[in-house]
């Protein structure tokens, strides 16, 4: 289709993924005719104890499940199992996302269990080979901190569950006054995000000069969870949500909004 007549045409995207995450979506977006606008909130570091998670590695053929959380996790984690042992043939692998599923197989792995619908910890856990695990040792590959929600609920239902901490989320240390100047010219008109601590950083990355620009601006988001984070800070509208953090449903949910905004009936 011609570039003026593009669903996305003339809208600046504003992604603020990792930049090793952040690759596929942009080129959809470009294929859309919009603009993706670059601006990592989160970087992926080195785990804070490389030695606990290789100890735990170690010991993998003595667990029942693998639970990866994350896209992050599963690049972090299989890379991190893989160069230093064959995976055990007995452990199953349990993911929350599409995504992370596929990231798996990248990996020459089949996850063993995912969410078909709802991509997080609460969908994971309400799956049937879930229910019943007393007895059962369950790793949980994250990055540092994160919700304790899944570890908690397979305790109480009586799994044995260890974390292994694959990586460390980090805010960059990157200069917004480029940004801030585009945003002041109108390029940026839609700002997505995957999560609070990215939402945070965002807000602290941008600054006082900033703040009333991000505020000002439509915000799309992945997670209903993020709707109370959105208020409290005072955005002025009300965010988008998309289905789940895909790239095809982030993009599915820019297209639905810019529709809104061509008929507004």
């Amino acid at each position: 289709m011609p570039p003026s007549t593009a669903p996305l045409h003339g809208v600046g995207v504003l992604v603020t993924r990792p930049a090793q995450q952040a690759d596929a979506l942009c080129e959809l977006i470009r294929q859309q005719g919009g603009t993706a606008i670059r601006f990592p909130v989160l970087a992926i570091g080195q785990p804070s104890d490389p030695q606990a998670l290789m100890q735990l590695i170690d010991r993998l053929d003595a667990f029942d499940w693998a639970i990866f959380i994350s896209v992050n996790a599963v690049n972090r984690g299989l890379k991190r199992i893989l160069e230093n042992r064959d995976w055990p043939t007995s452990l199953r692998i349990a993911v929350i996302g599409k995504r992370s599923a596929e990231e798996v197989q990248r990996f020459g792995l089949t996850p063993d269990l995912f969410p078909q619908h709802e991509f997080n910890s609460e969908a994971l856990l309400a799956l049937p080979q879930l229910q019943e695990v007393s007895g059962q040792r369950i790793a949980i590959f994250r990055g540092s901190g994160g919700r304790e929600l899944l570890a908690d609920t397979l305790r109480k239902r009586g799994a044995r569950v260890e974390y292994a901490e694959a990586y460390r989320r980090v805010r960059p240390n990157s200069d917004s006054a480029e940004l801030l100047k585009r945003w002041r010219q109108g390029v940026v008109n839609i700002v997505l995000v995957n999560s609070a601590e990215s939402l945070r950083n965002l807000v602290q990355m941008l600054g006082k000069a900033g703040a009333p620009l991000l505020s000002g601006t439509q915000l799309l988001v992945v997670s209903e969870r993020m709707l109370a984070l959105t208020e409290e800070l005072g955005f002025h509208y009300p965010p988008i949500v998309a289905d789940n953090a895909t790239d095809n449903a982030v993009v599915d949910a820019l297209l639905a909004w810019r529709r809104a905004q061509a008929d507004p009936r």
